[in-house]
Order: structure tokens, then sequence, then C-alpha cells
């Protein structure tokens, strides 16, 4: 049987955390918190991020996060709480759900994603564009 995406994200936002947009507000810049963006890095260059966000790409995260994997960052390994967020919150939830089975601690994703932040008047910062 076939599942869609949106089953697919049902699923996930059943079995990970989701805090409000009034939480994540709240855990904005305390220590040992870390909000993760992994929309595409077009998406971050146009609209902007959430201030201090980690651009983590979704297509990388996985890589990312397994200690075991050539391309892992220390950064996942540093013991913070994680807050994942992308525009809408489906591709977070599945990405939350993701690094939740492969044993990263203390993760969650933003309700609604950038969009309700941005919507609730939470903090953007500009991303400049790459250099060719």
């Amino acid at each position: 049987m076939k599942k869609g995406v949106k089953q697919l994200v049902e699923e996930a936002n059943s079995e990970i955390e989701t805090v409000s947009i009034e939480d994540a507000l709240a855990l904005h810049g305390q220590e040992n918190v870390t909000f993760v963006d992994i929309r595409d890095i077009r998406e971050l260059e146009r609209d902007g991020q959430v201030p201090g966000a980690v651009h983590a790409p979704r297509g990388m995260l996985e890589f990312w996060v397994d200690p075991d994997s050539p391309y892992h960052r220390d950064l996942f390994a540093n013991g913070n709480r994680f807050v994942f967020y992308c525009a809408s919150a489906w591709r977070s939830a599945l990405a939350t759900k993701a690094v939740q089975e492969m044993g990263l601690p203390n993760v969650c994703h933003m309700e609604g994603g950038f969009g309700a932040w941005k919507k609730s008047g939470g903090a953007i910062e500009e991303r400049k564009p790459r250099e060719s």
C-alpha cells in the first residue's frame, strides 16, 4: 500500500515532540539550545533564517548526525537540545523522526515552521548569498 507525504508527516508527528511557536520563541537564545534550519540554501537566502540557526540541509542531515559517517559534524554530538524547522513543518517533522530513530536525544521540531515563526514576529536574520 502506498503512503503519501501527508501520511508520513502525520506518522512522524505522532512519534516526535513538537514545540509551539511560543515555546520556540522562549527557547531561542538559551544556552544549550540549537535551532537547526533544514531548508534549501535558496530558501535561506531568499527569506532569511532564525538568528543563530545552524543550516543543515535535509539531504545531508543524517550523514551529519551519524558519528560513524565521514561527514559527521561535532555539533550534533554536543548534548544540546535541537529545535528543527523548515518552511511549514513537514520536512522538519520527517527529519526529526529520522534523527530521533538514529538516537539523537533531545530533538524536537517547531510547529508551523519558519512561516509561523515569521508570522509571530520572531526575529529574522538575513542570509547572504554564497559567493560563486
